[in-house]
């Protein structure tokens, strides 16, 4: 879609157009919120320049809390300064309802913030319906009781310091109006407020008392001194049934696209109740419907969207505020590694463009050493052991943050202390980064500024705090803050419910009007006694209340446009059953197919572009190029016997792993995985062998002598592993570790008394092996040889496999037939020990009944009837690991899983050969199952 050219035209009705032109000195224009005020600001421009002129006097219009503050801050100019009180932030305003909450005597509570945010919203609420006095008239519940006593103590605080919050500031400035020096307008006109509160109302009246003329717009109200905006009956009203809310949203982007594209100046509103809860579903269909070439939202490719959300996100939320905190965070203690991770590769910081290579492969490798939990000290000891140089910006930034750390004093500080540490730590680190930010990324750190610097006034409320309390306050108000950068003036507005009060449109869609989401679910603030809210009929605060209110908006919105289209979903989401019926205050509406009116075009969507663009051409799929024997060791691959094992599972596994060096990141998990503790038992069991040798020595051992031999070798491999994990096997989890080995070998030994004589001739014993022209190193767990020198190959495993893993064209298991093939030629049995306890046993193939305990023969084995002889086993195994190996050699490299899909479920290279994206319902299936 091309850049579509508009330019701003509100369609408000005749008087209210009249009313804004007519605008002279010491007229001011207040609206309930501030979207309202900028456009009815544009408005009053468009109509100067309609006229022909050239400059003009910028219209006096705000919203409502601009305008008391306005008023209050006259008043510090005035006589009256000395006696006035000074007015907090609203950082400062929570910052002590915490507080006060915390030294009250009420009970634990889960959350001191939110407590402290909803005693904050009912002590504004008691205000503005002046709810306080008539307290006493009601029988308060606990959480009432609670809210009484922390305002007193609010207020008893707050009179001493001579400060006054945003709650009372309404009622302060009522006292001054008509007071000598307090500068009032001479004409004040009231816009778009669907209720007065009564503290509103008050200050109204002492306006006019002053001499003030107050006037009042609204639709539904003639009374003197007040313009209704006339109803208009040229208009037309749908209502729009749609299967599931994705679908709602996308015919209200069509709907929208088409009427801005018939005509550039409409102005088109969607109005959606529950706008939080689908601002990301409305991004990202709205976007893909305006715009629906993908490659526009590239980064580095501009992309202006014609429409406008007025819901903000947490400001916490924004990468370059995240990245903020993880850096203070980091400083102040432990952090998570996945959070340090995103540190580590975050544009905000010095060097993030030089050494973004080297920085993303330096995180895989951390993973794979890493704990859960970090700490700057420990992150900086892991990025010099992995780092070799390749990212000294990094290093040096970490280096200086640990020395800034040490100097750092623990102490309660001022908090203006803390938000100058703050800010020369983020100073440190190079934020935000060596690249210039875009416009979106340069407001964002504006606002996280402005954030910070609200720490610093918390110094007119509190005498100090640490540093931790301080980072702690950040995050709340950073959560708290909603934010949205600003964006150049579009025609299509998507607004929630207040935001849209006032406002007229062209075209107007409301969405999601369901029975279950509107009216909007009642919520009274449970500081406040239901019964009184009920009586005063707070909005929200009763159901009765909240009908009301819901059926002021809906009549609103019929009168807001000359095309009203109201729509609700008959299922929340694709997987639900349950159908939802409209709203009751739209259902009288007959339901209309808007598509037979011709108001839903068909436009193209990303994949129909590619689709039609489309360029056919045959290309032969070509194997890998082979891996040629000769100098520098190309004969050699890479992984040993996991070579044959992966080629065996998948051709393309084996490529993407042995010669493209594909690996997927890991994890990092604490104390020791499956794996490690695996090793941790094979090194037990080979150091054991390395001291007995043979079956003789094991028979002649006492019971102490055994203990004292296992209790060494355990303390041996334990304290090589702790050498290699010095922070994730800690000395309480490293004994019980060494009692586990300890109890596991015992076992595993009267396993092995069930035997013969035999001794142990080798163990971990690494070799270079050569099948089908390439060469392997391979380590074998253990070699016995008997008595009469047959020998047998064993591999030690936690939980075994069984034989049939071990057979076929592509074996699951094949490192011991290969060990057989190519190492021990001669060897009459190969078998999995499974070392579990309580399920000590040998899995096995042998040529003969004696070999092992429980372990027949092949002779009476139910594989004779494929295989003729033990012989001709071993030749086709030689044969089977041939042709794997000649397959890999020679580039053989399909996506051939051999078991679809239980073998793609685990593999690492899925996101290069993109497998999943038609194994998805298959991997479901089979989870399922499980």
């Amino acid at each position: 879609m091309s850049a579509i050219p508009h330019s701003l035209q509100i369609p408000f009705p005749e008087v209210v157009v009249n009313r804004i032109a007519g605008l002279k000195a010491g007229d001011t224009v207040v609206t309930p919120n501030t979207r309202l005020a900028i456009t009815l600001r544009r408005e009053f421009d468009r109509i100067q320049a309609a006229q022909g002129i050239s400059a003009w006097a910028a219209a006096d219009i705000l919203p409502v809390s601009a305008f008391i503050e306005r008023i209050y801050e006259d008043a510090l100019y005035s006589t009256h300064a000395s006696h006035l009180p000074q007015l907090l932030t609203s950082a400062q305003e929570q910052f002590l309802w915490e507080e006060v909450v915390v030294q009250s005597a009420a009970p634990l509570l889960l959350s001191v913030a939110e407590s402290a945010r909803l005693a904050r919203e009912a002590w504004r609420l008691a205000h503005e319906w002046q709810l306080l006095p008539r307290f006493g008239k009601f029988v308060l519940n606990e959480d009432c009781r609670a809210f009484s006593a922390w305002s007193h103590r609010y207020k008893n605080v707050t009179r001493k310091a001579r400060q006054i919050d945003h709650a009372r500031l309404c009622t302060l400035v009522t006292g001054l109006c008509g007071s000598p020096g307090i500068a009032i307008p001479q004409r004040l006109i009231c816009y778009g407020f669907d209720s007065v509160t009564p503290q509103w109302a008050a200050l109204l009246a002492k306006l006019e008392e002053a001499g003030c003329e107050v006037d009042e717009m609204t639709r539904t109200d003639p009374a003197a001194h007040r313009f209704e905006v006339p109803y208009s009956p040229n208009r037309t009203v749908h209502r729009v049934e749609c299967d599931v809310s994705n679908d709602e949203i996308y015919q209200a982007a069509v709907w929208a696209r088409a009427r801005i594209e018939k005509d550039s100046t409409a102005r088109v509103g969607i109005v959606v109740p529950p706008l939080s809860e689908y601002r990301s579903s409305l991004v990202r269909i709205f976007s893909s419907v305006m715009d629906p070439d993908v490659r526009q939202a590239l980064p580095g490719v501009p992309r202006h969207m014609p429409f406008n959300i007025s819901l903000g996100v947490a400001l916490s939320s924004y990468p370059l505020v995240h990245t903020a905190f993880l850096v203070l965070e980091l400083i102040q203690g432990e952090i998570e590694f996945e959070r340090a991770s995103l540190l580590l590769r975050s544009p905000f910081l010095a060097g993030a463009e030089t050494e973004m290579l080297p920085r993303a492969r330096l995180d895989a490798k951390l993973r794979k050493r890493a704990e859960p939990v970090i700490t700057l000290e420990r992150l900086l000891v892991l990025v010099k052991r992995e780092n070799n140089a390749n990212c000294p910006l990094l290093v040096k930034l970490l280096w200086d943050c640990e020395k800034f750390c040490k100097k750092m004093s623990t102490d309660v500080q001022r908090p203006s202390t803390l938000a100058r540490a703050i800010s020369d730590i983020l100073q440190l680190v190079g934020f935000p980064g060596e690249r210039a930010p875009d416009s979106s990324e340069y407001q964002t750190l504006k606002k996280w500024q402005d954030v910070l610097a609200g720490l610093a006034l918390l110094d007119n409320v509190t005498i100090g705090m640490s540093y931790r309390q301080a980072i702690s306050h950040l995050r709340g108000v950073a959560a708290d803050t909603l934010f949205q950068p600003e964006t150049p003036d579009v025609p299509i507005q998507i607004l929630g419910v207040f935001e849209a009060g006032g406002m007229m449109f062209d075209h107007l869609w409301v969405m999601g009007l369901s029975d279950e989401a509107w009216p909007l679910q009642p919520r009274p603030n449970p500081f406040l006694p239901i019964e009184l809210q009920r009586a005063e009929r707070l909005p929200l605060g009763s159901p009765a209340a909240t009908l009301e209110l819901a059926s002021r908006f809906t009549e609103g919105w019929l009168a807001a446009s000359k095309e009203v289209i109201l729509s609700h979903a008959r299922h929340s989401g694709s997987s639900d059953t349950r159908e939802l019926a409209p709203s009751p205050l739209i259902a009288h509406i007959a339901t209309s197919d808007i598509r037979l009116f011709g108001l839903l075009p068909d436009y193209v969507k990303h994949r129909d572009l590619i689709h039609q663009g489309r360029r056919l051409e045959r290309i032969k799929d070509e194997p890998a190029p082979g891996i040629v024997s000769g100098k520098g060791g190309e004969g050699r691959a890479r992984g040993g016997v996991a070579v044959i094992k992966d080629q065996a599972a998948c051709p393309f596994r084996a490529l993407a792993l042995h010669r493209l060096h594909a690996e997927g990141l890991k994890t990092p998990h604490p104390g020791l995985d499956a794996g490690e503790r695996g090793t941790l038992v094979h090194e037990m069991l080979a150091q054991v062998w390395e001291r007995i040798k043979n079956k003789s020595a094991l028979d002649a051992l006492a019971e102490d002598e055994l203990r004292t031999l296992l209790t060494s070798a355990a303390g041996e491999v334990i304290a090589r592993m702790s050498a290699r994990h010095s922070h994730t096997l800690s000395e309480r989890l490293a004994r019980v570790e060494q009692r586990r080995l300890v109890r596991l070998a015992r076992e595993w030994l009267e396993e092995e008394r069930k035997r013969g004589d035999f001794t142990v001739v080798s163990t971990e014993a690494r070799k270079s092996i050569e099948i089908g022209g390439l060469a392997l190193d391979t380590r074998l767990d253990r070699v016995d040889e008997l008595a009469d020198g047959r020998r047998i190959v064993i591999d030690y495993k936690t939980r075994a496999p069984s034989v049939n893993a071990m057979l076929g064209e592509r074996p699951d298991e094949p490192q011991l037939p290969l060990y057989l093939v190519a190492a021990e030629v001669n060897a009459a049995a190969i078998a999995f020990a499974q070392v579990r306890a309580g399920e000590m046993r040998y899995t096995a193939l042998a040529r003969d009944n004696d070999l092992l305990p429980d372990v027949k023969g092949f002779a009476q084995s139910r594989h004779i009837d494929r295989y003729d002889s033990w012989e001709a086993l071993v030749a086709a195994w030689f044969e089977a690991l041939v042709s794997v190996v000649t397959d890999f050699s020679n580039g053989h490299s399909q996506v051939d899983p051999k078991k679809y899909p239980q073998t793609c479920r685990t593999c690492d290279v899925q996101p290069l050969c993109r497998i999943y994206e038609r194994a998805a319902t298959d991997f479901t299936a089979q989870g399922e199952e499980e």
